[in-house]
């Protein structure tokens, strides 16, 4: 028998792509419980992806270079291509969500990732360790891409600077763990191990997510219409139907906005600078520590237990900012949310600690200062970079209708990838040649004009974004609530 068409009162509404807020099955109703497992799931996805995957064969380095008889340069590569094949999951995994749903891609993207990172630490030529990383990167770059989408989908909109600080939470203590936990492992066994241990890692949280339940509301809708074996007619998936269509949301629309729209140039730039100096953090922290200090693998290993405290300071400040905000303005709920420029505050806090402590790093690792002063300045860079990251994007999530916002968040997210895949290249150049405090200092001096990028949003944003055309209403189908519930990435981290 074909499938029946139902509209009728049986089949609770949806309103454009989202479900009806009194739907038992819409993912803001769930149990708590169920909500923080699923939540659970999708930052060790993100952990085990952003941590052991990314930073991982950074700790293997010398081993790689006396192996493979490269340059460290070279060797570094192994870090950057795998960045790079990240950096296509902003532009694909929204497509990939809005047709299949997230646990799907979740369960599919993380095994991929696994046999490749099993592929380089089996590789028996560094070409091979690069080509295997980079599809690493690729397959598993919608584990670090969709935990917005699902921290969006099971959390209430007022309360996106917590949840999105926790979900950064997991990028950066994962990608801060990684030289503490292979610092003991590789010294023992050799630099495949650092991808060994990333398999052990994904395996575990692939175990753990295999009940995971669907949270995008779209495919809710249509797997509970296949269930009852009737059809339903959901509005236009926001990421475009065909490919002009999804070339022109995730491709096309990014690279005009880059050079056309005030608001997200600014903060494309700040996230990339941002972004370019956390990640080469892992290149020149054991390689200045020591030169300077004298300190093993371990030793250097340990100096990340400061980033990881710095993570979780700037979750628990952003958090606490979050909620003295929605007191003073009496939110409870997504119809009465604050205005969106009190998301920013952290990053203002943020701007400032990030120019201290590249200057702090910068003038104080030398031999005559104590090792755990420039070690705790790298902690204070940690608390600012995911200050600003947590603000600028929680702030972006509804600054535009869907489609434009989720245009932008494509474009930061990139953009601010391919940078950290950049950096690390040729830092330990610019420190040669420049000497640390004053590379440092370089990139200090660039972050000062940035400190007014928050303050000046707060104060204009509204202004900027009205006359904006991505602003328009012929964007998106919906109101801008809607995009709270757009896929990006990923955003690396990403830590994106």
């Amino acid at each position: 028998t074909a499938p029946e068409s139902r509209k009728d009162s049986a089949v609770p509404p949806s309103i454009g792509h989202m479900m009806s807020p009194d739907d038992p099955e819409n993912p803001q109703n769930w149990q708590v419980a169920r909500k923080v497992y699923v939540s659970i799931v999708a930052t060790a996805f993100a952990f085990a992806f952003s941590a052991f995957g990314i930073t991982s064969l950074t700790v293997g380095i010398q081993g790689l270079m006396m192996q493979f008889q490269v340059s460290m340069t070279v060797a570094i590569l192994g870090m950057s291509l795998y960045l790079c094949g990240v950096a296509f999951a902003p532009i694909i995994a929204p497509h990939l969500s809005e047709r299949f749903g997230r646990s799907s891609v979740y369960l599919v993207s993380l095994p991929l990732f696994a046999l490749f990172i099993l592929g380089a630490g089996t590789s028996k030529s560094f070409a091979a360790v690069a080509v295997c990383r980079f599809f690493a990167g690729f397959f598993g770059g919608p584990c670090l891409v969709l935990i917005e989408g699902t921290f969006a989908d099971v959390w209430s909109p007022h309360k996106t600077v917590t949840y999105y600080s926790v979900l950064s939470l997991a990028s950066y203590v994962g990608a801060g763990c990684a030289p503490i936990i292979l610092g003991y492992v590789v010294p023992a066994e050799n630099w495949r191990w650092t991808q060994y241990v990333t398999l052990m890692i994904a395996l575990a949280a692939f175990l753990l997510g295999v009940g995971m339940p669907e949270t995008y509301p779209r495919e809710i809708l249509r797997m509970r219409a296949r269930r009852g074996r009737y059809t339903i007619n959901l509005a236009k998936a926001e990421s475009g139907i065909t490919l002009a269509e999804m070339a022109r949301i995730t491709i096309f629309t990014p690279l005009a906005m880059a050079v056309s729209d005030p608001v997200v140039i600014i903060v494309t730039l700040y996230l990339a600078l941002n972004f370019a100096v956390l990640f080469q953090w892992f290149i020149t922290v054991p390689v200045v520590l020591a030169m300077t200090y004298g300190f093993t693998l371990h030793q250097a290993g340990l100096a990340f237990i400061a980033a990881v405290v710095g993570a979780i300071a700037s979750t628990l400040t952003s958090s606490l900012v979050e909620g003295i905000t929605n007191r003073r303005h009496g939110c409870t709920s997504m119809a009465n949310m604050a205005p969106i420029e009190h998301r920013l505050v952290p990053g203002m806090f943020g701007g400032l600690g990030l120019v201290a402590s590249l200057f702090w790093i910068g003038f104080s690792a030398k031999p005559t200062t104590h090792f755990l002063v420039p070690i705790f300045g790298t902690g204070v860079y940690v608390w600012s970079s995911m200050s600003i990251l947590t603000a600028l994007v929680s702030y972006i999530f509804d600054a535009y209708p869907a489609k434009g916002t989720l245009s932008a968040l494509t474009l930061m997210a990139t953009t601010r990838i391919i940078f950290a895949a950049w950096l690390p290249l040729v830092i330990i150049q610019m420190i040669m040649g420049l000497q640390g405090q004053w590379a440092y200092s370089v990139f200090g001096f660039l972050a000062v004009p940035m400190i007014a990028v928050p303050i000046i949003l707060f104060v204009f944003g509204p202004r900027l974004r009205a006359r904006s055309r991505y602003s328009a209403p012929t964007m998106s189908n919906g109101s801008h609530p809607m995009s709270h519930h757009v896929d990006e990435e990923m955003q690396m981290g990403s830590m994106n």
